[in-house]
Parts: structure tokens; sequence; C-alpha cells
């Protein structure tokens, strides 16, 4: 505990003894304790605790802790507050901790789940839970056995809240009633389910059928957890799988760092206008951040190349779409992703790459990206070209709609950008030069035309290549440019 704030070690310490006073009355001669139902609660809460400790990092932890809830609270309906107590502390204690301190983590969780666990047992026993339950021949008394239970679990969530309010206080001097705020409204409603768990898992135990009938209600939430813990797990395997190819192209092409990142937030914004469901909103922001990787299959020479490419050069660079629809073919989860990868240069009127397809052949996913990948190739600064206002971008992308952009994707981006803004973060600079943050303003018109190092004003006249550059020969065709890390390149 040596690197614990001194706040906080004073706050764990009040916790700890706190904690054992409330477990004091256990301990006398008299005290109407069920030992062989605590003994089996402890059991049962440090299996669920053990098997979250033995998985490995960034497994099944998730499953423990939703197994060992209900358990806790299973104990505050069948034992008296300082049964409970132990009980909580006595399983918080075998609990994985995942970050230092460890001890003090360890030893906060064990004190705060016994205050909190006392709490509710106290609660449900003041309503008179405990004569609701049945047993002994009786037959439980429901909805009434509702009322006491939802006590403790608003008790519970009470308790661990402000307790968790305070050693956030102490440690990082945030103010309780804010960590309480927000929190508690995250812990109420799955505090409310496991009590129902709690309580299902009460009754079959106060019933003939005894402990053992109390898997019936676990050991399907546990599974459900699992499952559960899975699929999070899998989806942060796909983030890590998108991070680390990103990561490659940054490497490999400095010029455009932080570029991918901001296309999936354009693109989310669009998507998002569009009223896309949240399936294909993240297949759209997947699709805008791996827009590029086809670029790793481009000489690092051709990437990094300080001036105008040749005509070899930029067939060669033409090739990026079709490396990155290779390059990601096997990664199943990217579904339409794929196609926007393999068609966000091609342009409405059908003059741009790989296949020149046009209108509504172009896959939905690629017209988005296009428009995003314009938007921000205009309005990030390069070293070699400060960036254009987002006003005058959003003009060159109008005066580009029918041509090159979807008109559509074009004015769900204008009103997306009305309501939301593009905020600095996202305009931050792609090389080392400091950026300056955007102000959202009205539109304006469209700047005068400039000629750019292709001969034209597409927005590579705004996406820029170096101003002293001597022009290339022209593309395809006289239209803008589509997605371009610098108006030099395709």
């Amino acid at each position: 505990m040596s690197g614990t704030p001194a706040a906080a070690r004073a706050c764990i310490l009040a916790a700890v003894l706190c904690a054992i006073w409330c477990t004091l009355p256990a301990y006398t001669p008299d005290a109407p304790v069920p030992w062989g139902t605590a003994v089996l609660l402890a059991a049962l809460g440090l299996g669920c605790q053990a098997a979250g400790r033995r998985s490995p990092p960034g497994g099944p932890g998730p499953v423990a802790a939703g197994a060992f809830l209900p358990v806790l609270l299973t104990a505050a309906f069948l034992l008296p507050p300082a049964a409970a107590a132990l009980v909580a502390a006595s399983g918080s204690l075998a609990g994985r901790v995942e970050q230092p301190p460890y001890a003090a983590r360890r030893i906060w969780r064990a004190a705060q789940l016994a205050l909190t666990c006392a709490a509710a047992s106290w609660a449900y026993a003041t309503l008179g839970g405990p004569g609701t339950l049945g047993g002994g021949g009786a037959a439980p008394d429901f909805p009434r056995a509702l009322l006491p239970a939802c006590a403790a679990a608003l008790a519970f969530s009470l308790v661990l809240t402000a307790l968790d309010g305070l050693v956030l206080a102490a440690a990082e001097r945030r103010p309780v009633h804010r960590s309480v705020y927000a929190l508690l409204p995250l812990a109420l409603g799955p505090h409310l389910v496991h009590a129902l768990a709690g309580l299902m898992t009460a009754v079959l135990w106060r019933s003939p059928y005894g402990p053992l009938s109390a898997l019936l209600v676990l050991l399907p939430m546990y599974l459900s957890r699992w499952v559960f813990a899975r699929y999070h797990r899998e989806q942060a395997a796909h983030r890590a799988t998108i991070r680390a190819l990103v990561h490659a192209v940054d490497i490999k092409d400095t010029y455009t760092r932080g570029h991918s990142e901001r296309v999936g937030r354009a693109s989310v914004l669009i998507a998002r206008e569009l009223g896309m469901d949240d399936r294909r909103v993240e297949g759209l922001r997947f699709a805008g951040i791996l827009h590029d990787i086809g670029k790793l299959g481009v000489p690092t020479r051709v990437l990094r190349k300080d001036g105008p490419l040749t005509p070899e050069e930029r067939r060669i660079m033409e090739l990026h779409p079709e490396y990155g629809h290779e390059i990601v073919r096997g990664i199943g989860f990217l579904d339409e992703a794929r196609d926007a990868i393999l068609h966000h240069h091609e342009r409405l009127d059908g003059s741009g790459y790989p296949y020149g397809l046009s209108g509504s052949r172009i896959p939905e996913f690629a017209r988005v990206v296009a428009v995003a990948d314009a938007f921000d190739a205009m309005t990030s600064t390069r070293s070699y070209r400060r960036a254009r206002p987002v006003p005058a971008a959003l003009a060159e992308l109008k005066r580009c709609a029918g041509s090159q952009f979807d008109p559509r994707m074009v004015g769900a981006l204008d009103r997306a950008l009305r309501r939301h803004g593009w905020s600095e973060a996202d305009t931050a600079v792609t090389a080392d030069e400091p950026g300056e943050p955007y102000v959202p303003r009205e539109p304006q018109g469209p700047r005068e035309p400039q000629q750019g190092p292709h001969g034209r004003e597409p927005y590579g006249a705004v996406a820029g290549a170096r101003r002293d550059a001597p022009p290339v020969p022209r593309a395809r065709s006289a239209a803008p440019l589509s997605g371009p890390s610098r108006d030099r390149r395709p």
C-alpha cells in the first residue's frame, strides 16, 4: 500500500474497522446465525471468485463477478447482517485484482462488500423479508416478497456507490456526490436483476429441495455471463486487430498519421445521420479506419516521396484499394467494410478506380467513406500545407456532389457537422505543425478556384501537394480526386 495516497489509506482503514465492527455480533454465543448456510454460501462465493482468478487476463473475469453478486444477495436474504458481511468478506479476499496496488484494492473490496451486504441484509430484515421466503412447510409469499428484496438491492447500490465515491474522493480528489450520481444509475439496474436471482435462490434454498436446488438459478446466470464475457472478449480482439493494422499504416505513411481514425469518426457521423442501425454504424467505423490499409502493399519510397508522383508511381498507388481488399479478405467481422476498402476511390460519374463503377453500383459504404476521406484530407494540416476551414471543405464537397460524391452522403455530413460540430481532437494535425481548433460557423461559399498540381481545382488543390511541385499528367478525368492523403496521390 506504499503507493496509495494517505487519504485513501485512511479511508480503507476506516472501512476495514467498520466491517470488523459489523461482523462482531456473529461471534456472540447466542447469535442466531445458521452457520451451515453461511459456510455453504461462503464456499459458493469462493468458488465463483476462484474461477475468475484462474482465468487469464481479459478472460472470464466478468463471469465470476456476475455470479458472485447473486450469492451475496442470497446471503443478505438468508443470513443476519453480521453473517452476511462475513460471507461477502471471505469471497472478496479470494477475488482477482486487475491493477496495483493489489493488496489495498483487495482489502478495500472485501471491506466494502462486507458493509454493503450487511446494509442490504439489514434493509431486508427491517421490511420483514425473511418471513416471505417460506420454508418449513409454508409457501413463499409472492408478490409481497419483492418489496423487501428491491429495498435490499437499493441499499446494496447506495452503500456500494457511496463507498466508491468516498475512496475516489480520497484517492483522486473527485467530488463524492458527482461520483455517486455517475455510478448509482449504472449500478441500480444490474443490482435489481441480481436481487431477483438471489431471491429465487433463497426461496429454493428454504424449499424442501434444499441448497442444491439453488444451482438451478445460479448456473444459468453463470452460463449467460460466460457467453456475455466471450462476446466482449471477441469485440476486444476485433478492436485490437484494427488498432494493429492502422498502427502499421501510420508507421509506414507518416504524412497521414491519425487520418484513418478521423475518417472513421466522420463515417460514423454520416451513418448515424442516415439512420443506419448500430451494427452498420460499427461496420462503417471499421471501414473508415481501414480504408487505406492497402498502403501496406505500396512501396515505402512511393508513399514517402517528396515530389510529385510519376505516371508509373501513380499506377502503383492506385492499386492500394485492391491490396487493402486482399489484406482484409479473411477477416469475417468486417463484412460490408471490405467493399468500402475496395471501392472508396470510385466516383459517381464512373471515372474513379479500381473498376470505374458509377452511381448506385458503388457500394453504399464506399460512398460514405469517400466523402469522409475527402473531408478529412481537406481539413487536416500536413507538414507541407495548412488545412482548409471546415465550411470551405463542405462547400467543396457540395460542388463535387453528383459528379464525384454522392449528394446524399454530402448532405448527411453537412447536417451532422451542423448538429455536432467537428472537435479540435477531430481536426488534429497529422504532422508536426500545431493546428488551430475549429469553431463551428455558417458555411461560406466556395473559394476562388486555385490551380492544383494536377491542373485542376479538385479537393486535391485543398488537400495540397507542395505548392512548388511541378504538375504531373492528368488522371483519368478532370473530376476531383477522391480520398487521397495528399493531392499528388490517388
